[in-house]
């Protein structure tokens, strides 16, 4: 999910990767390691008694073998993929001490303890980052990996091939033995979420929509058995007709297309018979002579039609216009899905994620129920008086109440849900399964307001945006109600009132708002308790109106608007736009947001140098500028802009000097420039050495933190505070025309909160709170190292993001994620 705070960095971030990934891009593919040992699956007798020989005892341990405590082989592949898949839910890196709970509450089976003494036993399939002396002090960072299932579905594999060999003929000497006509058919098992996308095949009400698995044991195990129905049927000439049909009997059925499929008699009529396609939902008429007796072995598959609820449509299932829009939206189309419930018929929300951002299907349709009479349109060219604005981000972008027959009705309802929940405050409201894109209700400045649900970090804590102002807040599960049933219609219907604008005509060269801009332009309106605003434009394709602002004394002298105020203000200085030359024929149009970067001022005569001599130079792999010099922080107290790459808990998290990005984002490019045209020589690599690697088509200025097997090397980003995984044939040496600029990346710890042990919800919580987010940091201390990238500084750090004041993070640690840990 995009958050809006971060959209104010999206020009000097468009080529850097998204601090979330451990690994990226191909790597993923790329990256081979020995085979593991493959817990048995559907073996033969033969296969179980040849496994038994191998093993020394049946008591075995399923997680340890005895007397093998110092080796990795010591924990079996699917201990450690279960760990892997933990650990890639944290992206950021998780503490050994929180795993043994979560994988207790992932599998219900308790994590052997001893394991925390000896993580090296895990070496193999994570990166361990010890950051004390002591042995569980360590954070988990999961290695890229081929899926497993690749080469665990190896006898499965196999076997089916072996099935295939078998002649039709002997299947049908095999099926002509007796057995009973109503075979059961297995019943199909809700599959894990993530594991499978769903068709969505045909719906009469949101409570009943039909769909279709699609993934390795259900759409795929299908097409394998139509294949094979198609093999046997076509190929046993003596296969005779279905006979004595019955309603409700399970036949195949030769379809169009030569296709052959399960079906299940609805009614007969002469020699027209209805069937359902049992795995595809749908019903027609066939002939007669279509109709097959369903051998024994295409019994094994269960039905792959299934039905299922979409969360939070479930009161308005039936509504015409609800379910008119829901099937627009999804019909023959495929969606990821998270799974709420799993019962007989499922609870899901959809997702569609075929564009650049995706969309929550079930929260889409639920607009459709808007009153339409209620919404807002902003005309181009009209002027508006008594504007409320009710949030500023930090992409210069911010919400606006205007006056409107929908902001009345708002008011009402709330003072109704005000008056009911004064005399009614029961449990049966407080909201039990939470689900991004769910409607409830939250305590606001005294009084309810409508929150749509947009993260959910842990059972206990998530984040909310305010439908009528725009706020993005982190709250508490415990804190949320429910709509009233007899209240769910009014409240729904009645669209979002905050309008998201942005102020017109600003320089286009501005490039990212400045923390200078963002401040004064938040002072500015979050200080006036109204405003008129006249609209220039209404970008339909982004939802925003492009709008002046004026106090309402100065409407309508355009000369002491807002825009003009803040365009003629002194806030964009670091935004000089200055052109270098970067090819070997001369100038072109590239263009850099710098100060004209000292350590970076190369001259076009220097880079065709660099380019003309780049296999010389790489060869030499000898630097006669070993380290940059340190970065300079600000004075103890004093405040500094920083933008946090990546945050752990308030124990561990990276800082970026914010007035540095421009020119890391220099750097960055003049490196693509440089490796992308010098030509690729072997490079002789050395732990601790500095390099530059590639990561998914950038250039990162790295160090080797480790030397691992099949040419693949961890390493640390020096300015993103970042541990990778790279081939060594995308590591070359870093040239002395990229060690000139300090690296970027601070190890920081929060000030103001007590050392201690983060739960992972406070950890969780406390990384959506700060991570990927311009925030100010106040020095308290500094405690030095030989290596730059070893100093660690305690800080506070304050956000000013939110409209009406400034939060200081470790306040909010002391108040809300404290009380996290001492739960846990």
């Amino acid at each position: 999910r995009k958050n809006n705070s971060l959209s104010m960095t999206a020009d000097i971030y468009n080529q850097i990767p998204s601090v979330e990934k451990v690994h990226r891009g191909d790597q993923m593919d790329g990256l081979l390691y020995p085979a593991k040992k493959i817990p048995p699956i559907a073996k033969s007798d033969t296969e179980q008694e040849k496994a038994s020989q191998n093993v020394t005892s049946s008591k075995v341990d399923p997680l340890l073998k005895p007397n093998t405590e110092t080796t990795p082989t010591s924990l079996t592949s699917d201990f450690k993929q279960k760990v892997v898949n933990i650990l890639l839910k944290y992206s950021s890196g998780l503490w050994a001490n929180a795993l043994p709970k979560l994988y207790q509450d992932a599998y219900q089976v308790k994590f052997p303890e001893d394991i925390l003494n000896n993580l090296e036993l895990l070496s193999d399939v994570c990166v361990v980052d010890y950051v004390s002396e002591a042995p569980r002090k360590a954070i988990l960072y999961a290695k890229p990996q081929r899926r497993i299932d690749e080469n665990l579905n190896v006898t499965e594999k196999v076997q089916r091939q072996d099935g295939v060999k078998a002649t039709a003929e002997q299947q049908y000497e095999e099926s002509k033995d007796q057995y009973p006509e109503n075979i059961t058919v297995p019943p199909l098992i809700i599959p894990s979420e993530g594991s499978v996308s769903v068709m969505v095949l045909e719906l009469k009400n949101t409570n009943e929509v039909l769909i279709r698995y699609v993934g390795k044991d259900y759409s795929s195990a299908q097409e394998q058995m139509e294949d094979d129905m198609k093999a046997y049927y076509s190929q046993n000439s003596t296969v005779s007709l279905a006979q004595s049909l019955s309603v409700e009997q399970l036949v195949a059925v030769h379809a169009e297309e030569d296709a052959w499929l399960r079906a299940r008699i609805i009614s007969l009529e002469d020699n027209r018979i209805k069937v359902c396609y049992v795995d595809h939902g749908f019903s027609e008429f066939v002939e007669s002579n279509s109709v097959y007796k369903l051998q024994k072995q295409f019994h094994s598959l269960p039905f792959q039609a299934a039905k299922c609820k979409l969360a939070g449509l479930e009161v308005f299932c039936d509504d015409p216009v609800l379910v008119k829009a829901v099937e627009s939206q999804t019909c023959s189309k495929i969606f990821a899905v998270e799974i709420l419930e799993k019962s007989d018929i499922p609870l899901l929300v959809l997702y569609d994620t075929s564009g650049e951002d995706d969309i929550n299907i079930n929260a889409t349709c639920l607009k459709a129920l808007y009153d339409k009479s209620l919404e807002l349109h902003l005309q181009a060219d009209a002027l508006y008086t008594n504007v409320r604005v009710t949030s500023v981000f930090s992409d210069g972008s911010l919400y606006c109440q205007v006056p409107s027959k929908g902001l009345s009705r708002l008011s009402e309802i709330l003072q109704k849900l005000e008056d009911y929940f004064h005399y009614k405050q029961t449990p049966e409201f407080n909201v039990s399964l939470p689900f991004c894109g769910k409607i409830c209700l939250f305590p606001s400045k005294g009084r309810w307001a409508r929150v749509e649900i947009r993260i959910i970090h842990t059972r206990r804590a998530l984040d909310v945006q305010f439908l009528d102002t725009g706020t993005v807040a982190t709250v508490k599960v415990s804190e949320l109600r429910e709509i009233p049933p007899q209240f769910l219609r009014e409240v729904i219907a009645i669209p979002p009132q905050a309008i998201k604008c942005c102020l017109a005509d600003l320089p286009p060269n501005t490039g990212m708002w400045t923390p200078d801009a963002v401040l004064w332009l938040r002072d500015t309106v979050m200080n006036c308790p109204e405003f008129s605003m006249k609209v220039v434009k209404q970008d339909g394709s982004k939802a925003i109106a492009h709008v002046y602002l004026f106090a309402p004394e100065n409407f309508p002298d355009m000369d002491h608007s807002v825009n003009r105020k803040i365009k003629n203000a002194d806030l964009w200085k670091h935004q000089k736009d200055v052109f270098l030359s970067v090819t070997p024929s001369g100038t072109t149009s590239t263009k850099v947001t710098s100060d004209a970067v000292s350590a970076l001022r190369l001259t076009s005569g220097r880079l065709e140098k660099s380019f003309s001599d780049s296999s010389r130079e790489l060869s030499s792999a000898v630097s006669t500028i070993d380290m940059p010099p340190p970065l300079p922080l600000s004075k103890t107290g004093e405040l500094m802009d920083v933008y946090v790459s990546v945050a752990c808990h308030p124990g561990h998290f990276i800082l970026q000097p914010w007035k540095e990005l421009h020119n890391l984002e220099a750097l960055m490019e003049e490196m693509i420039l440089y490796y992308s045209r010098a030509e690729e020589k072997p490079v002789n690599i050395e732990k601790n050495k500095l390099y530059a690697a590639k990561i998914e088509n950038q250039w990162y200025r790295v160090i080797i933190k480790g030397i691992l097997r099949n040419g693949f090397l961890s390493v640390y980003e020096l300015d993103y505070g970042k541990h990778e995984f790279v081939s060594i044939e995308k590591v070359q040496p870093l040239m002395d025309t990229f060690r000139k600029l300090p690296f970027q990346a601070i190890t920081a710890q929060l000030a103001g909160v007590k050392s201690q042990q983060w739960s992972e919800e406070a950890s969780i919580v406390f990384r959506n709170l700060v991570e990927k987010k311009p925030l100010v940091a106040q020095i308290q201390s500094v405690n030095e190292s030989t290596n730059s990238w070893d100093r660690k500084i305690v800080t506070f750090l304050v956000d000013t993001s939110l409209p009406d004041t400034d939060i200081w993070i470790h306040d909010f640690v002391s108040q809300s994620l404290v009380e996290f840990s001492k739960d846990d």
